[in-house]
């Protein structure tokens, strides 16, 4: 399933023929007394092979029944059951954590930072009206540690849990020379399922429809650059600061690597419950940049500020930057992961189902007629 591989170009002169030998360090310098190995360019395939071992057991949690075959393979198979739909349509979407790794590497936590992975991709799948069905996760690292790397695979597994979905593969590459030994990156790229006439968008959204908003657990996965710069550069605070703020003495680094809500299995229990229109996943751009995805051309949003208090995390960051309020609301998310636009007979029922999934959810504004715009009004709550 997941392996250490490095991948290279090689030219080929082109020249066969039965009296050709294969190239040999020996034969170009044959006063040499020793060839050069993997492991002398810094790949550790005995690493890799540890690591694969360390996390079996834990992708094995992250299953669903469709999955073909056992770990090892050169790619994971899914037997898709078409007969449960007329018309399904495929989903993907690929995406990674960022500069939050930075976080997760300078704590040397790391079991954490798989869950935000599955979370930015399932999320986006889910808006859509998809069922995650299996991921596929892809680590870069400048040295193989083992344990490590069963770490993050165990974080990978958990969100794909969570999500409902299975890992299916991966991949483990070494790159010496190009990353530090105790840097990585991860990646991961997801597949979904949808019934072509119950997929969502902006073609379902009406005039009158409520926006509901879903409580997000913090600053998630995106503007972790900004955060980097303000707190830790100029702001010139450590990550074992206990911030008051956060209560129950609670640090700094410990609130940056709070895990990003998986709302996936949640989504997709509203479906079933309410008339769903559209899903919007605050990512990059925060709520504006994101929210009018799901607008068609003739129809605006209205967000009431007032409505909801962001967590502590994110006065800090404004306060310590002096950043705008426009800025903020163009980074992150402001407290909201999530929003569902569903017909405003169902309004109470959505906010009720989710309540009753341990979700904080609560209505936040309304559809108007327009042209495809946010408008977000009022201010947030505070104290």
């Amino acid at each position: 399933m997941t392996h250490v591989s490095e991948r290279n170009s090689a030219g080929s002169n082109g020249a066969e023929g039965a009296d050709r030998q294969p190239w040999s360090a020996g034969a170009a310098r044959p006063g040499r007394k020793r060839t050069a190995t993997y492991a002398d360019a810094g790949v550790s395939i005995e690493a890799g092979d540890r690591a694969v071992e360390l996390l079996k057991s834990k992708v094995k949690r992250a299953n669903r029944p469709e999955v073909m075959g056992d770990l090892g393979g050169f790619a994971g198979l899914f037997k898709l059951n078409a007969a449960k739909y007329k018309s399904p349509i495929l989903a993907s979407s690929t995406d990674g954590v960022g500069t939050k790794l930075v976080i997760a590497q300078q704590l040397n936590i790391h079991d954490t930072i798989g869950i935000d992975l599955v979370a930015m991709v399932v999320d986006d799948l889910v808006a859509c009206g998809a069922e995650p069905l299996f991921m596929l996760d892809y680590i870069a690292c400048g040295e193989v540690v083992p344990d490590k790397v069963a770490e993050i695979v165990a974080g990978i597994a958990d969100g794909c849990r969570y999500a409902g979905c299975s890992l299916l593969g991966g991949e483990t590459a070494e790159h010496p020379g190009v990353m530090r030994p105790d840097e990585y990156d991860v990646s991961a790229t997801g597949v979904g399922v949808v019934e072509e006439s119950e997929i969502l968008g902006p073609h379902k959204v009406e005039l009158g429809d409520a926006v509901i908003a879903m409580r997000s657990s913090g600053l998630h996965s995106n503007g972790y650059s900004l955060v980097r710069h303000v707190l830790l550069g100029a702001g010139r605070m450590r990550l074992d600061t206990v911030v008051d703020d956060f209560g129950g003495q609670r640090t700094l680094g410990e609130e940056l690597l709070t895990p990003t809500k998986i709302y996936a299995k949640d989504c997709l229990g509203l479906i079933e419950e309410t008339d769903v229109r559209a899903f919007c996943h605050v990512t990059g751009g925060g709520i504006p940049g994101n929210l009018n995805r799901v607008l068609p051309a003739h129809l605006d949003a209205v967000v009431d500020r007032s409505s909801w208090r962001p967590q502590p995390i994110f006065d800090l960051i404004q306060a310590k930057g002096r950043i705008e309020g426009a800025d903020m609301e163009a980074t992150f998310n402001m407290g909201v992961g999530m929003f569902a636009i569903v017909s405003a007979d169902d309004a109470d029922r959505a906010m009720a189902y989710l309540t009753g999934r341990g979700v904080e959810a609560w209505q936040v504004g309304e559809i108007i007629e327009g042209s495809g715009q946010v408008h977000m009004v009022g201010q947030y709550t505070r104290g």
